[in-house]
Protein backbone atom coordinates (compact mmCIF):
# COMPACT_ATOMS: atom_id res chain seq x y z
CA UNK A 1 0.00 0.00 0.00
CA UNK A 2 1.45 3.45 -0.87
CA UNK A 3 2.63 5.41 1.95
CA UNK A 4 0.67 8.94 1.89
CA UNK A 5 1.34 12.42 1.70
CA UNK A 6 1.70 14.82 4.23
CA UNK A 7 -0.14 17.90 4.19
CA UNK A 8 1.40 21.30 5.94
CA UNK A 9 -0.36 24.23 6.91
CA UNK A 10 2.58 27.12 6.16
CA UNK A 11 2.29 31.00 7.25
CA UNK A 12 3.38 33.18 4.56
CA UNK A 13 6.70 35.63 4.36
CA UNK A 14 8.21 33.70 7.33
CA UNK A 15 11.49 32.09 7.24
CA UNK A 16 10.48 29.09 8.89
CA UNK A 17 13.03 27.14 10.58
CA UNK A 18 11.24 25.00 12.58
CA UNK A 19 9.80 23.73 9.22
CA UNK A 20 13.23 22.85 8.16
CA UNK A 21 14.05 20.66 11.05
CA UNK A 22 10.30 19.25 10.82
CA UNK A 23 10.91 18.17 7.23
CA UNK A 24 14.08 16.80 8.65
CA UNK A 25 12.48 14.86 10.90
CA UNK A 26 9.68 13.26 8.42
CA UNK A 27 12.49 12.72 6.13
CA UNK A 28 13.93 10.45 8.40
CA UNK A 29 11.28 8.79 10.40
CA UNK A 30 7.43 9.31 9.16
CA UNK A 31 6.85 7.52 5.88
CA UNK A 32 5.10 9.04 3.06
CA UNK A 33 4.59 9.44 -0.49
CA UNK A 34 4.99 13.88 -1.05
CA UNK A 35 4.94 16.48 0.93
CA UNK A 36 2.53 19.41 0.52
CA UNK A 37 2.86 22.68 1.91
CA UNK A 38 -0.28 24.94 1.75
CA UNK A 39 -0.29 28.54 1.81
CA UNK A 40 3.60 29.49 2.25
CA UNK A 41 6.78 28.37 0.69
CA UNK A 42 9.55 29.26 1.80
CA UNK A 43 12.58 30.05 -0.54
CA UNK A 44 14.87 27.68 0.82
CA UNK A 45 12.03 24.59 0.41
CA UNK A 46 12.64 22.35 -2.79
CA UNK A 47 10.78 19.56 -3.75
CA UNK A 48 7.49 19.33 -1.83
CA UNK A 49 4.00 20.17 -3.38
CA UNK A 50 2.54 23.95 -2.86
CA UNK A 51 -1.13 24.93 -2.78
CA UNK A 52 -1.30 28.41 -2.92
CA UNK A 53 -4.18 29.84 -0.26
CA UNK A 54 -5.43 33.70 0.34
CA UNK A 55 -4.22 34.23 4.05
CA UNK A 56 -6.91 37.04 5.03
CA UNK A 57 -8.13 35.82 8.34
CA UNK A 58 -7.01 34.48 11.66
CA UNK A 59 -4.18 31.83 12.28
CA UNK A 60 -7.04 29.59 12.87
CA UNK A 61 -9.80 30.56 9.96
CA UNK A 62 -6.22 30.21 7.75
CA UNK A 63 -5.40 26.84 8.43
CA UNK A 64 -9.37 25.72 7.64
CA UNK A 65 -8.93 26.93 4.55
CA UNK A 66 -5.57 25.28 3.98
CA UNK A 67 -6.91 22.28 5.10
CA UNK A 68 -10.02 22.48 3.22
CA UNK A 69 -7.56 23.19 -0.16
CA UNK A 70 -5.89 20.28 0.43
CA UNK A 71 -9.11 17.93 0.96
CA UNK A 72 -10.27 19.32 -2.43
CA UNK A 73 -7.11 19.14 -4.22
CA UNK A 74 -6.92 16.35 -6.79
CA UNK A 75 -3.35 15.24 -6.64
CA UNK A 76 -3.31 14.89 -2.32
CA UNK A 77 -3.51 11.24 -1.37
CA UNK A 78 -7.24 10.19 -0.14
CA UNK A 79 -5.92 9.62 3.20
CA UNK A 80 -3.14 12.13 4.19
CA UNK A 81 -1.12 13.14 7.52
CA UNK A 82 -2.08 16.54 8.76
CA UNK A 83 1.18 17.95 10.26
CA UNK A 84 1.81 21.20 11.71
CA UNK A 85 5.25 23.21 10.94
CA UNK A 86 6.65 22.31 14.63
CA UNK A 87 5.54 18.91 14.60
CA UNK A 88 9.27 17.07 14.76
CA UNK A 89 8.86 12.94 14.73
CA UNK A 90 12.21 12.07 16.93
CA UNK A 91 11.87 8.26 15.84
CA UNK A 92 11.23 6.07 12.92
CA UNK A 93 7.32 5.38 12.67
CA UNK A 94 7.05 1.74 11.51
CA UNK A 95 3.47 0.77 9.74
CA UNK A 96 2.08 4.12 9.03
CA UNK A 97 1.04 7.00 11.46
CA UNK A 98 -0.98 5.97 14.39
CA UNK A 99 -3.89 7.75 15.91
CA UNK A 100 -3.55 9.52 18.63
CA UNK A 101 -5.88 11.45 20.86
CA UNK A 102 -6.36 13.88 24.00
CA UNK A 103 -8.36 11.73 25.98
CA UNK A 104 -11.89 13.74 27.20
CA UNK A 105 -12.55 16.48 25.55
CA UNK A 106 -14.27 17.96 28.78
CA UNK A 107 -10.58 17.42 30.65
CA UNK A 108 -8.90 19.53 28.47
CA UNK A 109 -11.67 22.43 28.33
CA UNK A 110 -11.13 22.47 32.05
CA UNK A 111 -7.04 22.65 31.47
CA UNK A 112 -7.77 25.52 29.48
CA UNK A 113 -10.28 27.32 31.38
CA UNK A 114 -8.04 27.26 34.34
CA UNK A 115 -5.14 29.24 32.06
CA UNK A 116 -6.61 31.67 29.80
CA UNK A 117 -9.83 33.12 27.98
CA UNK A 118 -10.45 34.19 24.78
CA UNK A 119 -10.64 32.86 21.41
CA UNK A 120 -9.15 29.14 21.18
CA UNK A 121 -11.25 28.39 24.36
CA UNK A 122 -14.04 29.70 22.93
CA UNK A 123 -13.71 27.54 20.24
CA UNK A 124 -13.11 24.33 22.07
CA UNK A 125 -16.85 25.11 24.11
CA UNK A 126 -18.54 25.90 20.36
CA UNK A 127 -16.72 22.62 18.70
CA UNK A 128 -18.32 20.20 21.81
CA UNK A 129 -21.40 21.87 21.72
CA UNK A 130 -21.69 21.02 18.02
CA UNK A 131 -20.75 17.73 19.02
CA UNK A 132 -23.01 17.18 21.03
CA UNK A 133 -26.07 18.49 19.41
CA UNK A 134 -24.81 15.89 16.53
CA UNK A 135 -24.89 12.89 18.93
CA UNK A 136 -21.67 12.94 20.71
CA UNK A 137 -21.77 14.22 24.25
CA UNK A 138 -18.90 12.89 25.66
CA UNK A 139 -16.11 13.67 22.90
CA UNK A 140 -12.59 13.25 23.24
CA UNK A 141 -10.22 15.82 21.67
CA UNK A 142 -7.66 15.07 19.14
CA UNK A 143 -5.86 18.92 19.27
CA UNK A 144 -2.31 17.34 20.04
CA UNK A 145 0.45 18.46 18.41
CA UNK A 146 1.38 15.26 16.62
CA UNK A 147 0.30 13.94 12.97
CA UNK A 148 -3.13 13.26 12.70
CA UNK A 149 -4.32 10.77 9.71
CA UNK A 150 -7.31 12.23 7.77
CA UNK A 151 -9.37 11.00 5.39
CA UNK A 152 -10.22 13.94 2.68
CA UNK A 153 -13.74 13.18 2.67
CA UNK A 154 -14.39 12.83 6.32
CA UNK A 155 -12.39 15.73 6.58
CA UNK A 156 -14.98 17.98 4.28
CA UNK A 157 -17.62 16.92 6.10
CA UNK A 158 -16.51 18.06 9.67
CA UNK A 159 -15.39 21.48 7.71
CA UNK A 160 -19.18 22.02 6.48
CA UNK A 161 -20.80 21.00 9.55
CA UNK A 162 -17.98 23.70 11.56
CA UNK A 163 -18.50 26.29 8.83
CA UNK A 164 -19.86 28.60 11.37
CA UNK A 165 -17.48 28.07 13.94
CA UNK A 166 -14.71 30.58 13.65
CA UNK A 167 -12.02 29.07 15.85
CA UNK A 168 -13.25 25.45 14.73
CA UNK A 169 -10.87 22.75 16.10
CA UNK A 170 -11.38 20.96 12.93
CA UNK A 171 -8.98 17.79 14.04
CA UNK A 172 -11.41 17.04 16.72
CA UNK A 173 -14.81 17.33 14.88
CA UNK A 174 -13.08 15.40 12.26
CA UNK A 175 -12.00 12.55 14.64
CA UNK A 176 -15.04 12.29 16.48
CA UNK A 177 -17.69 12.24 13.50
CA UNK A 178 -15.38 10.35 11.14
CA UNK A 179 -14.92 7.82 14.85
CA UNK A 180 -11.14 7.17 14.37
CA UNK A 181 -10.40 6.11 17.55
CA UNK A 182 -6.96 6.16 19.11
CA UNK A 183 -4.89 5.98 21.79
CA UNK A 184 -4.88 8.53 24.67
CA UNK A 185 -1.46 10.68 24.41
CA UNK A 186 0.32 13.26 26.96
CA UNK A 187 0.41 16.41 24.63
CA UNK A 188 4.09 16.63 23.62
CA UNK A 189 4.16 20.36 23.26
CA UNK A 190 7.45 21.91 25.19
CA UNK A 191 6.65 25.73 25.17
CA UNK A 192 9.65 26.83 27.73
CA UNK A 193 13.22 26.85 27.38
CA UNK A 194 14.38 24.29 30.44
CA UNK A 195 14.83 20.64 30.25
CA UNK A 196 11.13 19.59 30.75
CA UNK A 197 8.93 17.34 28.54
CA UNK A 198 11.74 15.78 26.66
CA UNK A 199 14.00 13.70 26.14
CA UNK A 200 15.66 10.71 24.59
CA UNK A 201 12.60 8.44 24.69
CA UNK A 202 10.17 11.35 23.04
CA UNK A 203 8.97 9.96 19.91
CA UNK A 204 7.30 13.18 18.81
CA UNK A 205 7.94 16.88 19.99
CA UNK A 206 6.49 20.07 18.98
CA UNK A 207 7.82 23.90 19.63
CA UNK A 208 7.23 26.99 20.05
CA UNK A 209 9.44 29.65 18.18
CA UNK A 210 11.14 30.90 21.71
CA UNK A 211 11.75 26.83 22.94
CA UNK A 212 12.99 26.52 19.64
CA UNK A 213 15.19 29.36 18.86
CA UNK A 214 16.23 29.35 22.89
CA UNK A 215 15.45 26.94 24.63
CA UNK A 216 17.23 23.11 25.31
CA UNK A 217 14.65 21.46 23.57
CA UNK A 218 15.59 23.14 20.29
CA UNK A 219 19.14 22.39 20.56
CA UNK A 220 17.72 18.77 21.30
CA UNK A 221 16.33 18.65 17.58
CA UNK A 222 18.89 20.32 15.99
CA UNK A 223 21.75 17.61 17.28
CA UNK A 224 18.81 14.86 16.39
CA UNK A 225 18.84 16.37 12.25
CA UNK A 226 22.26 17.94 11.83
CA UNK A 227 22.10 17.14 8.30
CA UNK A 228 20.17 19.18 5.15
CA UNK A 229 17.26 16.34 3.75
CA UNK A 230 15.89 16.49 0.48
CA UNK A 231 13.07 19.26 0.73
CA UNK A 232 16.19 21.89 1.38
CA UNK A 233 17.72 24.01 -1.65
CA UNK A 234 21.82 23.51 -0.85
CA UNK A 235 23.46 26.86 0.09
CA UNK A 236 19.88 28.41 1.15
CA UNK A 237 19.40 29.52 5.16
Amino acid sequence: MEAPDLVVPVREGYQNQQLRYALRSWAANLPHRRVWLVGGYPQWVRGAGHIPTRQTGTKWQNTTVAVRAACEHPEVSPTFVLCDDDFFVMRPVDGGMPVYHRGPADRVEAYYAARQTGAYLRGLRETRALLAELGHPAPVSYELHVPLPVEKAGMVKALDAGRHIDVLHKRTLYGVLAEIGGEELQDVKVMHRGPRGFGPDSAFLSTMPDSFDNGMVGQFIRRAFPAPCRYETPGRA
